[in-house]
C-alpha cells in the first residue's frame, strides 16, 4: 500500500533513511584519498594505489637519503683533492636492474587490474547510458524492462527541497540491484561525454557513433554519485549521475513502476522515427 500511495522512489528513499544508509560520494573539508570503495573493482584499484604509494615513498626516501649522504661525504671540506674514479660496473648494473624490477612489480598487478576492468562477466542488468548536452538518457532494454528516460541535474533550489546534494542530485536516478553484475553501454548523442562513478571504479567515455562497454557490481546498498568526466561544453558541470543500489525486491518494484511511468523503447523509437 505504501508503494502504491507514495511511489517506488519515495519508498526506497524512506527505506534507506530508516536503515541509516548515507548518501555516498559527498565532499568533505580537507579530505584526501579515494571515496570508500563499493565494488570489487574499486577495492582492487585502492589496493593497487596503496602499492604504488609505498613504492613511491620508498624511492623518494632512498633518493633523499642518497643525496644527503653524497652532500656530506663528498663536500669540498672533506675532499680537498677530488676523486677521479669513474665507471663503476656494479653500480651501473644496479641502477639499471633495480628500476626494471620495480617496474615488473608494478606491471603484474596493473595488468591483472586492467584485465578485471575490461573483462565483463555475464551481466544480470544492462543499462545504456547516452550522453547528451547536458544530461543523461538511460535505456533499460530487454523483456524485463524495456523503457527509457532522461536524467537531469536538479537546480540548487530543487536539490535543497529534495534533500539531495548540490550539483549531484538528479530528477530520475538509476536503480540497480545489489550484488548483481551491471553492464553499462555508453554512447554520445552529440559530443564526447564520460560516464564516471568513482566508488564503483568506473569511468567510460561516451563517444558519438560507437558503443563502449563497462561494468560494476556493487557489494552494498546505498546512494552513490558521479558526474560526466569529459569537458563536453558550457554545462559540463551540470550533468551528474545518481545511482541507487537497492535490494532485488525494491529493484523489481521500481522496474514495474518505471515501465508504466517512462516511455517504452519501441514507442520512443517510433516517436523519433516519425519526426
Amino acid at each position: 500500500m505504501f508503494l502504491r500511495k507514495f511511489g517506488v522512489g519515495a519508498a526506497v528513499a524512506a527505506l534507506m533513511a530508516f536503515s541509516g544508509l548515507p548518501a555516498a560520494a559527498l565532499p568533505f573539508n580537507y579530505e584526501t584519498g579515494f571515496q570508500p570503495a563499493a565494488s570489487p573493482v574499486m577495492e582492487q584499484i585502492e589496493d593497487f594505489h596503496r602499492l604504488l604509494f609505498y613504492i613511491i615513498v620508498a624511492v623518494c626516501l632512498f633518493v633523499a637519503a642518497l643525496l644527503v649522504w653524497i652532500i656530506i661525504k663528498y663536500r669540498a671540506g672533506a675532499n680537498a683533492v677530488p676523486s677521479k674514479v669513474h665507471h663503476n660496473t656494479l653500480l651501473e648494473v644496479a641502477w639499471t636492474l633495480i628500476p626494471v624490477i620495480i617496474l615488473v612489480v608494478i606491471a603484474i598487478p596493473s595488468f591483472k587490474l586492467l584485465y578485471l576492468e575490461a573483462t565483463i562477466p555475464k551481466p544480470d542488468v544492462t543499462i545504456k547510458a547516452i550522453g547528451k548536452q547536458w544530461f543523461w538518457t538511460y535505456e533499460y532494454p530487454g523483456s524485463a524492462a524495456g523503457f527509457t528516460y532522461d536524467s537531469l541535474g536538479l537546480s540548487d533550489a530543487d536539490a535543497a527541497k529534495a534533500g539531495k546534494p548540490r550539483l549531484l542530485g538528479v530528477d530520475n536516478p538509476i536503480y540497480v540491484p545489489v550484488d548483481k553484475v551491471v553492464e553499462v553501454d555508453t554512447m554520445g548523442a552529440d559530443v564526447i561525454h564520460s560516464w564516471a562513478m568513482p566508488q564503483m571504479g568506473v569511468k567510460m567515455d561516451a563517444v558519438p557513433g560507437r558503443i563502449n562497454k563497462t561494468w560494476f557490481k556493487s557489494n552494498q546498498t546505498g546512494i552513490f554519485y558521479g558526474q560526466c568526466s569529459e569537458l563536453c561544453g558550457a554545462r559540463h558541470a551540470y550533468m551528474p549521475i545518481e545511482l541507487h543500489v537497492v535490494s532485488e525486491a525494491d529493484y523489481a518494484a521500481w522496474l514495474s513502476a518505471s515501465k508504466k511511468k517512462f516511455a517504452a523503447l519501441e514507442n520512443d523509437a517510433a516517436r523519433v522515427a516519425s519526426k
